[in-house]
């Protein structure tokens, strides 16, 4: 799998605009990104480049900045050498939940201590849409119940899940990278009965009575996906969604509703939201 390195430089440069820059091209095929001091680096696929479509995401950008950018090809094999020789800083949620890698041991006591190696620079947990995830499925009881991780990067969310007790996880992914790192970081976490699959939302075709579906996608994704989320749950089963800006909730919620689910919380960080269904 061949990729292209996208050195964006935003003047000025901050992080919001940063979140928006990666959101918007999310939805143009970009799988990863790295803020940087000058911008944001980005990682697509080769074959899922498009020039007009980034060009038409920084054409209409909603704040007064100048975006500029340069492409260069990175071989499969060593393009992200660095973060994984390097790891990253152990992220602390209210000291209930710790994400650190082999690298970095030595931890302050947390409730719950997750390891993940991850094989690309993202899904540690840094990420508002990550992180309001992760501290819901803190206070949600998923004693027993089986969970979708829909779109599972690292496989954080669905290592949280069992660590609090769900009592089965399917994880899935259209990235081969991410489904073997997510398999890494179950066996790394203890966890040996979990599904990771390859694919889209069609590996749900078959899938019924889930407890709990999780999606931490760009919100395109989401609305063509929800009707296949909504059919691998039991009738009362909820999904947590998020990935989306506050302004793309109402869409969300209407689409959600044409299946019979019902906006049961929102909570929104930084102009990024979450929504719970049920």
């Amino acid at each position: 799998m061949k990729y292209y390195e996208v050195n964006f430089t935003i003047t000025p440069a901050s992080e919001t605009s940063q979140d928006i820059l990666s959101a918007l091209l999310a939805e143009t095929g970009f799988e990863t990104f790295v803020p940087t001091e000058r911008g944001l680096t980005g990682y697509v696929q080769q074959s899922l480049w498009d020039t007009e479509a980034v060009e038409e995401a920084i054409g209409g950008f909603p704040l007064k900045v100048t975006i500029a950018y340069d492409v260069a090809s990175v071989p499969d094999e060593d393009w992200n050498q660095t973060w994984e020789e390097e790891g990253f800083e152990p992220i602390y949620l209210d000291r209930r939940v710790c994400i650190h890698d082999t690298k970095h041991l030595q931890t302050l006591p947390c409730t719950y201590d997750i390891t993940i190696n991850p094989r690309m620079a993202f899904g540690t947990g840094t990420h508002p849409t990550t992180q309001m995830i992760l501290r819901m499925l803190t206070e949600l009881d998923l004693g027993g119940k089986r969970i979708v991780d829909a779109g599972c990067g690292t496989g954080v969310l669905g290592i949280l899940a069992m660590k609090r007790g769900a009592r089965g996880v399917l994880a899935y992914d259209i990235d081969e990278w991410s489904t073997e790192n997510t398999a890494l970081n179950f066996s790394l976490n203890g966890i040996d009965h979990a599904v990771i699959r390859l694919g889209d939302s069609a590996v749900l075709d078959r899938e019924k009575d889930y407890d709990v579906l999780i999606a931490n996608i760009n919100r395109n994704i989401l609305l063509g996906d929800i009707q296949r989320f909504v059919s691998a749950l039991r009738p009362d089963g909820e999904l947590i969604l998020s990935g989306f800006y506050t302004a793309d909730a109402p869409m969300l919620i209407r689409e959600a509703g044409k299946y019979g689910k019902k906006l049961i919380e929102r909570r929104e960080t930084n102009d990024w939201c979450l929504l719970r269904l049920g």
